[in-house]
């Protein structure tokens, strides 16, 4: 994309006032967004974005700077003015890059440009049609497509030059069901660091019925009770709580800086023996998947929590710099335009030893979360409030009534000592994940596991 001359020149121009380290990243990247509503398209847009970031470390400062411009003149320019605010001595780190191939762990068949736009669009009308059929209590339907090729350049002035292509594509139906002037809704997507070949594998049909079956099993559903219980939350999106309650404060982003309730307890009991947590980058084809992240550094298995002891946190460059720590692979940006951070990728809760029938059975009362919503958290604390979307009642040890308005409240330090039980069925799900370094693709994902106690929040029919 850009040539290694020019790249060279830039990182020397970027430390010529005595930054001891300097990156660029290159990005390439071409994406469609397709919005249907009620059957019609609303919106289809195709861009192409393309820009230059220039990072410079002064010790454990960072200045980055970046522009769509990349004739030479403006690249040297952009990086001296970058490194204005560092008085120092020019460093002659005599730069010379050496291209390193990247091993391309994710198989792509069928690349999203050479797949017609009508083709995308049937795969949302499959979706809607499948979800408006389901029951007449459906009064509307929305469904989202997007795909995106990015490919990025990324070299360092410790001699590092790779580049990278990472494809992904993503599909989601949502369902409202109305009956006696109150609405409720179900959503059920798909994701992956796949082409078009994701849809040969699953079909945008079981989506659709999906998303319609939960939001009229709500629409009739009386409202939660509230108070302190035991509750399950089921696999793949309930991984959710750990992502937002826990896995952001092990991010180097945070712990760097002391604002983490993680810092400082490497090697402390933090959970219950039967959780361990994992960051994996390298996962085959997965939604948050890559082969090297965002600063060139290939993608790991990062075991987080081993049968609850705190084993590593998820380090950049910038934030090793800061904990004494080597990067793992998890630097991750939305686009040129953010300076890279620690980020998760994939992230979950392993695989445990007992069946969802025996976690269930072993219940006598309280909630069964079989679908998270949306929620908020406190990422300094690990305080958490998250919307239970498909909720049921556990009574005598078997699943009972549907309600809904259910909310869990409580804190991630607190549910992981708290997890008693943890399933086998491990499963993802897919979301976009914001902090520092702007919306990334991540992958949330748990088997079922049972929380002894938790607050949940609700409220009786008619309240």
């Amino acid at each position: 994309m850009l040539s290694q001359k020019l790249i060279e020149d830039v990182l020397t121009a970027a430390l010529s006032t005595g930054g001891d380290f300097a990156e660029v990243f290159v990005e390439d990247k071409y994406v469609t967004a397709i919005d249907m509503i009620g059957g019609k398209i609303e919106r289809a847009n195709a861009g192409h974005d393309f820009g230059v970031g220039i990072r410079i470390f002064d010790g454990t400062n960072s200045i980055y700077a970046y522009s769509n411009n990349a004739e030479r003149e403006n690249l040297i320019r952009l990086a001296k003015d970058a490194a204005v605010s560092i008085t120092g001595v020019s460093k002659d780190l005599g730069i010379q890059l050496v291209k390193e191939d990247t091993k391309a762990l994710h198989r792509i068949t069928k690349y999203p440009a050479d797949v017609l736009k009508t083709d995308k669009v049937a795969l949302l009308k499959t979706g809607y049609q499948a979800a408006k059929a389901y029951d007449d209590v459906i009064s509307q339907v929305t469904g989202y497509y997007l795909d995106e090729d990015q490919n990025v350049l990324i070299a360092n002035s410790e001699g590092l030059f790779k580049e990278d292509r990472r494809v992904r594509t993503r599909c989601s139906i949502s369902a409202v069901a109305s009956l006696n002037g109150e609405m409720q809704t179900g959503s059920a997507n798909t994701g992956a660091h796949h082409g078009f070949e994701l849809y040969d594998m699953y079909d945008m049909a079981d989506y659709g019925r999906e998303a319609a079956r939960i939001a009229k099993t709500m629409i009739h559903a009386d409202y939660c009770p509230s108070g302190q219980m035991p509750v399950i939350i089921d696999n793949g999106f309930g991984g959710v709580i750990f992502h937002e309650a826990c896995g952001h404060g092990l991010e180097a982003t945070s712990v760097s800086k002391g604002t983490s309730v993680y810092t400082g307890k490497m090697g402390q009991k933090i959970a219950s023996d039967v959780v361990t947590a994992i960051d994996d980058g390298t996962a085959l084809n997965q939604w948050g998947s890559a082969s090297i992240d965002d600063e060139g550094t290939p993608t790991q298995k990062n075991v987080l929590i081993e049968n609850g002891i705190l084993k590593n946190y998820l380090v950049d460059k910038l934030g090793g710099r800061r904990m004494g720590m080597d990067a793992n692979g998890c630097s991750r940006r939305q686009s040129y335009k953010y300076e890279p951070t620690s980020r998760m990728s994939n992230t979950y809760i392993a695989a445990g030893k007992s069946t969802p029938e025996e976690i269930i059975a072993a219940t006598e009362t309280g909630l069964y979360a079989k679908t998270m919503g949306g929620g908020s958290v406190n990422p300094a604390t690990g305080d958490f409030n998250f919307a239970v979307q498909e909720g049921y009642l556990i009574k005598n040890g078997k699943l009972a009534e549907p309600v809904r308005g259910a909310t869990l409240i409580g804190t991630g330090l607190d549910v992981l000592q708290k997890i008693d039980m943890v399933g086998n069925n491990l499963k993802m799900g897919q979301g976009m994940c914001g902090s520092v370094s702007g919306s990334i693709p991540a992958n949330v994902g748990q088997p079922m596991v049972r929380v002894s106690s938790l607050t949940v929040g609700g409220r009786k029919a008619g309240a």
